[in-house]
């Protein structure tokens, strides 16, 4: 046999090669998680009778081999076999034979990958979480460090008031703290187990999907099979609104960096390691890293309305369009970590020049502190605000009277740091717990 529902008939090839699409190289990243799923779903089987205590060691040991194999980049999955559940199960029928043929027993290939996407997804979400508490981190020691540091800051790309660098990194890192119930929201969405939903209408065979959840970490059964099929689609869609709002923050901030580095501006430095070279002007160390997290940004709310597009118009059920929700996830899911773990290098390394940052304090920036001292002297915030005479003299540091809590004079930056500390408690609180027999397969 070579694909699952084969029964003899012809395919042909310009129909293989649309509906294969890119599955044989996507499917490679989830071969280690659906043979995690398999083994499950395995034990499962011989838990109700279907496979034997021999026959399920021997399929675990199986799926242990091709799970080392995929590590290793040693697996190979063909066009004819077009996705890795074909080309495992035929691995195991090759090397178990009837035992092999067994394994796919109460479930269908949309149930299958549905369970390989959340197991991985879940952990993507992990990693997403544990690179932006990073960059989180930093830019709150960045936001400490230079606390005093004063700081032009601006509306509509003109100055406004004298704020402090430090009030600036603080303000993204709380935009970015803003973010995590986002994706914690996303790992408890995926963290349901959708075995056992076969084709969306179960079988005629008493599986026992709790015991499947429980064998995978997974919260519990997500429990309508039908609402299993439709969510697919959705749970991609929210995972990646979630990924998206986190890149917006990253793309923005990353828009600063370039403008704060000019040579022009020159308020902060990047670190050679970070930059790149002209192939033709020997003197210019280029910020791509910055500009790329600001395109990537671009591309994966580009992604999340792809996969919206592709479910959106769908009735109940599997449908094969959506398979085209399988690469936009995978790739936007992934680019979210590799920005932030690009991003957290650029933010160790920089450096400022504070008497820079300083002397780019504009004394008419003061005009609204002026207006201020003399309402508080008594004048009405409109009169003071017509009659503010033009501000003279040194104005940097007018950010200080400015104490109210989260203002330039006073950060409050103990706020962030213990939802910091929350948020790594909570990823600590909410690790999965697979069943330690299953870890040879896959050590998540």
């Amino acid at each position: 046999m070579t694909r699952l529902w084969d029964r003899g008939e012809a395919l042909d090839d310009a129909v293989l090669r649309l509906t294969t699409d890119r599955d044989p190289e996507l499917d490679l990243e989830l071969v280690p998680w659906d043979c995690l799923g398999s083994a499950a779903h395995a034990r499962m089987l011989e838990s109700i009778g279907i496979l034997t205590a021999i026959e399920l060691g021997d399929i675990e040991r199986v799926l242990g081999e091709i799970a080392t194999e995929a590590g290793a980049n040693d697996f190979a999955i063909s066009r004819e076999q077009e996705d890795c559940h074909t080309a495992i199960e035929n691995r195991l029928t090759q090397s178990l034979g009837d035992t092999g043929r067994k394994i796919h027993t109460g479930r269908s290939r949309n149930d299958q990958v549905l369970v390989a996407l959340r197991l991985w997804g879940r952990g993507m979400c992990r990693r997403q979480l544990e690179a932006l508490l990073d960059v989180v981190d930093r830019l709150l020691d960045l936001g400490d460090e230079h606390a005093r540091t004063s700081f032009p800051g601006h509306t509509h790309t003109r100055q406004a008031m004298p704020t402090t660098l430090g009030h600036h990194f603080a303000a993204w890192a709380e935009n970015l703290l803003d973010t995590v119930p986002w994706l914690q929201l996303t790992f408890r969405h995926l963290n349901r187990s959708p075995s056992g939903s076969a084709s969306g209408f179960g079988v005629a065979l008493p599986l026992d999907r709790q015991l499947v959840s429980d064998l995978l970490g997974f919260d519990a059964p997500q429990v309508n099979t039908l609402a299993v099929q439709n969510d697919r689609g959705k749970s991609e869609y929210l995972a990646l609104a979630a990924a998206s709002a986190v890149a917006t923050d990253l793309g923005r901030l990353s828009c600063d960096l370039l403008w704060f580095s000019s040579d022009e501006l020159g308020f902060v430095g990047l670190p050679e390691t970070v930059t790149t070279g002209s192939s033709l002007m020997p003197q210019k160390r280029n910020p791509d890293v910055l500009e790329l997290i600001r395109a990537g940004a671009t591309r994966l709310r580009s992604l999340q309305a792809e996969v919206g597009a592709t479910y959106g118009p769908l009735p109940a059920g599997y449908h094969r369009d959506l398979q085209l929700t399988k690469e936009p996830f995978l790739r936007g899911m992934q680019s979210l970590v590799d920005m932030l773990v690009a991003l957290r290098p650029v933010l160790t390394g920089l450096t400022v020049d504070v008497e820079r940052c300083r002397a780019a304090v504009l004394p008419s920036s003061g005009a609204t502190d002026a207006a201020l001292a003399a309402v508080a002297e008594g004048v009405p915030f409109r009169q003071a605000y017509h009659d503010a005479p033009a501000a003279e003299g040194e104005v940097a540091e007018l950010w200080r009277a400015r104490t109210h809590l989260g203002a330039p004079g006073s950060l409050t930056l103990d706020l962030q740091r213990s939802a910091l500390t929350e948020a790594r408690r909570w990823l600590e609180d909410h690790r999965p717990d697979i069943d330690p027999a299953l870890r040879h397969i896959h050590r998540p």
